[in-house]
C-alpha cells in the first residue's frame, strides 16, 4: 500500500474516533436536562439522541465547509499537520470527559487544527479573519443569547403557570421536553458531525483525492454521522451529572426553556455555517433556566414591598430595563462592528464579557433564590 494512502487512512480513522468521543461527550447538550427532570428514562434518552444525532447530520455542509475552507490555508496543510490537531483534540476531550467537564469538544478540534498548522506553517497560514468572524465571535455570543433567551423563558414559564397545579404544570412541560430535547439533539448532529467532515475534506485535499472547494462526499457524510451515533449512544454520564444537576438545580420547565433557547441558536448557527461550541450555549441555557427562577424570586420579595397602587409602575419599569439589557448590548455590538471593524469591536466586546464575568461570580456569592422561597412568595 502506498505510504500517502496509509497515512490518509490513518487520519480518516482518527476523525472518525474523535467523532466518536464527540458523541459521547456531548450526550449531555441534549439529554441532561431531560435525564434530571425525569422526562425520560436514560436509555431511552440517550438512544434517542443518537438517532436523531445521525439524522441532523445530513441536514446541512456549511459548517463542514467553514472548518474545511474558512479557518486554515488549504495549500499549507499536510496530512501530519491535521494528524497532530486531531491528536491533541482526542486527547483533551478524553481527559474532559473522565473529569466530567461539559467543555468544547469544537473548540478542542478548531485550536488542535489551527495549532498544529501555526506549529508547522506559521501564524500566516492561519485565516485570522475568518478564525474570528465564524469562530470566536459566535463562540462568545451564542451562550449569552441562550442564557437571555432561556431566562426570559423560565420567567414566562412561572409566571403563566402561577395559577396551574405544580404537578399538572410539571408534567405538562416534562412532555414539552420530549420536542425540546429532540431539536437539541438534531442541532447538535447538524452542527458537531460537520466539524469532524470538515477535518476530513481538508485531509483529502491534503493527499491529492478531492479538488479544493469541491463539496463533501456521501461517504464523509455518512461515517461522521454513523461516528457520532454511535458515540452519543455509548453515552456521558460524568457530564450528564455535572450539566443536568450540578451548573443548577432545575425544573421541567425551566428543562425546556433551556432546551428551545440552545436549540434555536445552535440551529441558526448551523444555518450560517458557524461552527460553535453546542456545550457551551446548552451551558448558557441551562444557566439562564437559573437566572431566570432568581429574577422571578427578586421581582416578587420586591413587589411585595411596593404598595399594591404603585406595584403596576414598578413592574412596568422592571419590565423596560429587562427588556434593554438584552436589546442594548446587541444593537450596540452591532454598530460597534460597522463603525471601527470587527477586530477592535471584538476587544471591546471581550473586555465586557470579563467585566459580566466578575459581576456574575461576585453574585453568585450571594445566598441563592430557590424555587421553594419564589414560591412562597
Amino acid at each position: 500500500m502506498d505510504t500517502s494512502i496509509a497515512l490518509l487512512a490513518v487520519v480518516v480513522a482518527t476523525a472518525l474516533v474523535f467523532d466518536f468521543t464527540n458523541g459521547f461527550h456531548d450526550t449531555a447538550n441534549a439529554m441532561a436536562t431531560t435525564i434530571a427532570t425525569r422526562a425520560l428514562p436514560p436509555r431511552v434518552a440517550v438512544g434517542w439522541a443518537a438517532l436523531l444525532n445521525f439524522v441532523g447530520a445530513f441536514l446541512s455542509i456549511k459548517v463542514a465547509a467553514t472548518i474545511a475552507e474558512g479557518i486554515v490555508d488549504q495549500g499549507a496543510v499536510t496530512l501530519q499537520i491535521i494528524f497532530a490537531g486531531l491528536t491533541g483534540a482526542l486527547l483533551w476531550n478524553v481527559a474532559t470527559w473522565y473529569l466530567g467537564i461539559p467543555s468544547s469538544s469544537s473548540h478542542a478540534l478548531i485550536g488542535g487544527v489551527i495549532g498544529a498548522v501555526i506549529a508547522a506553517a506559521g501564524s500566516g497560514a492561519v485565516l485570522w479573519k475568518g478564525v474570528i468572524s465564524d469562530v470566536v465571535a459566535p463562540g462568545l455570543l451564542a451562550p449569552l443569547l441562550a442564557m437571555a433567551v432561556a431566562a426570559l423563558g423560565t420567567y414566562l414559564a412561572f409566571r403563566l403557570t402561577r395559577r396551574v397545579r405544580e404537578d399538572t404544570s410539571s408534567r405538562t412541560f416534562r412532555l414539552g421536553q420530549l420536542g425540546s430535547s429532540s431539536l437539541v439533539a438534531l442541532a447538535h448532529g447538524t452542527n458537531d458531525a460537520q466539524k469532524t467532515m470538515g477535518v476530513i475534506v481538508l485531509a483529502l485535499v491534503a493527499a491529492g483525492r478531492l479538488d479544493k472547494g469541491a463539496g463533501v462526499p456521501l461517504w464523509v457524510q455518512a461515517s461522521a454521522a454513523g461516528a457520532i451515533a454511535i458515540g452519543t449512544f455509548s453515552g456521558g454520564w460524568r457530564v450528564i451529572r455535572t450539566l443536568g444537576s450540578r451548573v443548577t438545580k432545575i425544573t421541567s420547565s425551566q428543562g425546556f426553556a433551556a432546551e428551545t433557547s440552545s436549540a434555536a441558536v445552535i440551529l441558526a448557527s448551523s444555518y450560517y455555517g458557524f461552527p460553535l461550541s453546542t456545550t457551551h450555549v446548552v451551558s448558557g441555557g441551562v444557566t439562564g433556566a437559573g437566572f431566570g427562577l432568581a429574577f422571578l424570586g427578586a421581582l416578587r420579595s420586591l413587589t411585595a414591598v411596593v404598595p399594591a397602587d404603585r406595584r403596576a409602575e414598578v413592574i412596568s419599569a422592571l419590565y423596560v430595563v429587562a427588556y434593554l439589557s438584552i436589546s442594548l448590548p446587541a444593537i450596540a455590538a452591532g454598530l460597534a462592528v460597522t463603525e471601527i471593524g470587527l477586530e477592535p469591536a471584538f476587544r471591546v466586546f471581550s473586555a465586557a464579557v470579563a467585566l459580566v464575568a466578575l459581576f456574575v461570580a461576585v453574585a453568585a456569592r450571594r445566598p441563592a433564590w430557590t424555587l421553594a422561597y419564589a414560591r412562597s412568595r
